[in-house]
């Protein structure tokens, strides 16, 4: 609220800049106080702690994935403290299960994770960390806490999604796994619960939005869809997906610039206050 009273104040010539704004009151203006401060404040926290739920509890299919393949309990919950990316984390746990070696497995976890430092990129304009703090927020940079960010409509309301996505994913996936991997014994397979479904089901839902946005849109995921069904016989587990991420190259290609705005009109004789 500072941020825009401050620039709404600088653009209009600062405080005493002469600008009739209309004011509310009596019961109309009460009713909009909520509306103006409750509201944008809620809504990233609502979607940030739902999503950070939601595909939190997808840590149970990695812990019981993980000592499913010979990881120790320790070992599955560590790997979720430092790690902190589920796709790597279950591409690594993939490998050890099908007798690939360690040195393999990571080298593929950390090429599917490379992707995080293009999400560090975009989000630090967005963030802007400073200090100690870089690290942390280093750390949380995932696909779920980048698409709740940029959904969000100004620079105070991502802050805010990022953090409450943030929190309720990293606690949430941890005490999952901590469960699971306890659990793998009496749980079974966790295909056969479902849980493998949570995380691409919670893409699906990040990305939907896109997808109804146009034709370019749709197209763009189709292919993606197709690149990584057709690589994933024959890659090891990860690199189909960065494949598919070239559909997205494909769209910006085809996708035609859009045209500059132009700039707005010199104010005339009479908005400059002259005779």
């Amino acid at each position: 609220m500072t941020e825009k009273t401050s620039g709404l104040a600088a653009a209009s010539g600062g405080p005493a800049a002469s600008v009739d704004v209309p004011t509310a009151s009596g019961p109309a203006a009460a009713s909009a106080l909520p509306a103006a401060g409750g509201g944008p404040t809620a809504r990233p926290i609502r979607d940030g702690v739902g999503l950070g739920l939601a595909v939190g509890t997808s840590g149970l299919a990695f812990g019981a994935a993980a000592v499913g393949s010979g990881l120790s309990v320790a070992q599955a919950c560590v790997l979720s403290l430092i790690a902190f990316t589920g796709a790597s984390q279950f591409a690594l746990a993939g490998s050890i299960a099908t007798g690939g070696s360690l040195i393999g497995g990571v080298a593929g976890a950390v090429l599917l994770g490379s992707r995080n430092a293009l999400y560090g990129l975009r989000m630090t304009g967005v963030l802007a960390p400073r200090g100690a703090r870089r690290l942390l927020i280093a750390h949380g940079v995932i696909d779920e806490t980048t698409a709740v960010t940029l959904a969000q409509p100004d620079a105070a309301s991502a802050r805010l999604a990022f953090r409450a996505t943030f929190a309720t994913l990293y606690l949430t996936w941890n005490l999952s796994t901590l469960l699971g991997a306890y659990g793998a014994g009496r749980l079974g397979s966790p295909q056969s619960l479902g849980l493998d479904v949570v995380g691409p089901a919670a893409f699906l839902a990040l990305i939907w939005p896109q997808l109804r946005a146009g034709r370019t849109e749709r197209a763009v995921g189709l292919l993606g869809a197709a690149i990584a069904l057709t690589a994933t016989p024959f890659l090891p587990p990860g690199v189909p997906v960065i494949l598919a991420a070239t559909a997205a190259l494909a769209g910006a290609l085809v996708t035609p610039a859009r045209p500059a705005e132009p700039p707005p009109p010199e104010p005339g004789p009479a908005a400059a206050g002259l005779p």
